[in-house]
């Protein structure tokens, strides 16, 4: 039986993950995005460019908390049955651009919890401030998770 997400769950801080911006990796993501804009893979054309090093390609910081052992067991602990998850929007505001080699950290929290369609539709937003390893700003992620309650009829 999947019950409805409590409201008391906002604030709720959910574990942070971290990861260094490997050059390789970077590139591969860039690659696996269909990037094709050469400061993604050259480092002489990230410098040519301003950039110090290899910049990290958009939407790319979605990932960090994938790092995690169970990047999900904070639906979980909400009682949440990952059968009926659905994504529902994920939006990224930088502060910085960071680079190959920078220590990101991933600080998530519950940010918001709403119905819709009298309960049928729970929503979880979920806001994940990222900085680098000397805590300065780099984004705020911010993803809306949807939660089927299939006892709810409409």
């Amino acid at each position: 039986m999947n019950v409805p997400v409590n409201r008391n769950a906002i604030g709720t801080v959910v574990p942070e993950t971290s990861l260094v911006a490997d050059a390789g990796r970077l590139r591969f993501f860039a690659k696996a995005t269909g990037e094709t804009n050469p400061i993604y893979f050259d480092r002489a054309a990230a410098r040519d460019a301003g950039y110090r090093d290899l910049p990290v390609p958009p939407t790319f910081l979605f990932g960090i908390e994938l790092e995690a052992h169970d990047p999900f067991e904070w639906l979980s602990a909400l009682g949440v049955d990952l059968r009926r998850v659905l994504h529902g929007e994920q939006s990224f505001d930088y502060d910085s651009i960071a680079h190959a080699g920078d220590k990101l950290i991933a600080r998530p929290r519950i940010s918001d919890v709403f119905s819709k369609r009298g309960g049928a539709l729970d929503f979880i937003v979920k806001e994940t401030a990222v900085t680098r390893e000397d805590e300065s700003p780099v984004a705020t992620l911010i993803s809306t998770i949807v939660v089927q309650n299939p006892e709810v009829s409409q």
